[in-house]
């Protein structure tokens, strides 16, 4: 597998990361030992960056990760973040980004990963009631002390973003996008380009959907927080099925999945690019690694913009509480 480097301060991660959300916390179907063997799996394949943070599960995702983490560390890009915080109900409690919770959330962190230092570390969401130069002055102190080695930024808006980079360099940014979240594409594609910051793709998949394997909402298991998304809801979920064809039709003519044309489709928008596509099962991970094949011609890349375009997609990406949390 092909290497690229995230920023302009060293990082270099395999060309596809591995997103372990799903394996801990959010999706229903979860298998300790089937996420075990796929992160075996995904080293396997080449992949070495994998990406998981402390409000997943909370915590339990990053105890998991620990497991795999022990005789491979050497080989290994682990990212994680801070900044979402939930209760001992696994209740929501807002963002923090308080200088004491930085230092606070990466001892954390470290702990349950069982490591001495973390590659990659993001701030999970923005927190607007602190100045995010008090943040990453936080976060660089952590850098300086050899307990993180890269710094990243999730789903920050371009003002932010730019405020943040004057602190310390921001390697990475991680944001959602896909062929149905192309809202990075006006303004924070083209402010990290700017500067020269790596930018991380997560769902791009679109929470499974472009994948073609949802037909209706009922396919969503009760427990599973995608019923909560408006996309997943109601007309929105039939508006969107529409898509999907589309992405089956190109997909048919390319010989390869749903799944697989609209992550080569990810793939294809930068060479500082690494999407982060999140399985919990190594039949799945095994086709996203497939993507990696599929090349598009300039009349391929057309042709998908022409039947999927910019803001075709019906719903907000999150519930009204969570949209309020992005691009600030």
């Amino acid at each position: 597998m092909k290497q690229k480097q995230l920023g302009e301060q060293g990082l270099v991660v395999s060309e596809l990361g591995l997103g372990c959300m799903g394996m801990s916390d959010f999706y229903a179907g979860r298998d300790e030992s089937e996420s075990l063997a796929t992160l075996d799996r995904a080293l396997d394949l080449g992949i070495t960056f994998f990406d998981t943070a402390d409000v997943y599960g909370p915590h339990t995702n990053e105890e998991l990760l620990s497991q795999f983490v022990r005789a491979r560390r050497s080989q290994l890009v682990l990212a994680t973040k801070f900044g979402n915080m939930r209760g001992p109900s696994v209740e929501w409690l807002g963002v923090n980004g308080r200088p004491e919770y930085v230092r606070q959330a990466c001892e954390g962190s470290l702990r349950r990963l069982g490591i001495d230092c973390i590659d990659l570390y993001y701030q999970h969401r923005v927190d607007p009631k602190v100045p995010i130069e008090e943040t990453v002055g936080a976060m660089a102190d952590l850098v300086r002390e050899g307990k993180v080695r890269f710094l990243g930024l999730s789903e920050a808006a371009p003002a932010t973003i730019r405020r943040a980079h004057k602190v310390h360099p921001i390697s990475a940014l991680q944001s959602e996008y896909s062929l149905w979240t192309r809202d990075p594409e006006a303004e924070v594609l083209p402010t990290v380009r700017e500067l020269g910051i790596g930018f991380v793709p997560y769902s791009p998949l679109g929470r499974g959907f472009l994948t073609g394997r949802f037909d209706t909402p009922e396919d969503l298991s009760p427990d599973d927080a995608r019923r909560n998304h408006p996309r997943f809801q109601g007309e929105n979920f039939s508006r969107n099925l529409k898509l999907v064809n589309h992405i089956r039709e190109l997909a048919h003519e390319k010989n390869c999945t749903p799944g697989q044309l609209a992550l080569a489709w990810v793939l294809a928008q930068g060479d500082q690019v690494v999407p982060i596509p999140g399985t919990k099962r190594r039949h799945y991970l095994e086709e996203n690694v497939g993507a990696l094949q599929i090349e598009f011609s300039t009349d391929d890349l057309t042709r998908i913009d022409e039947v999927i375009p910019q803001g075709a997609t019906a719903g907000s990406r999150y519930p009204s509480p969570a949209m309020a949390a992005v691009n600030r």
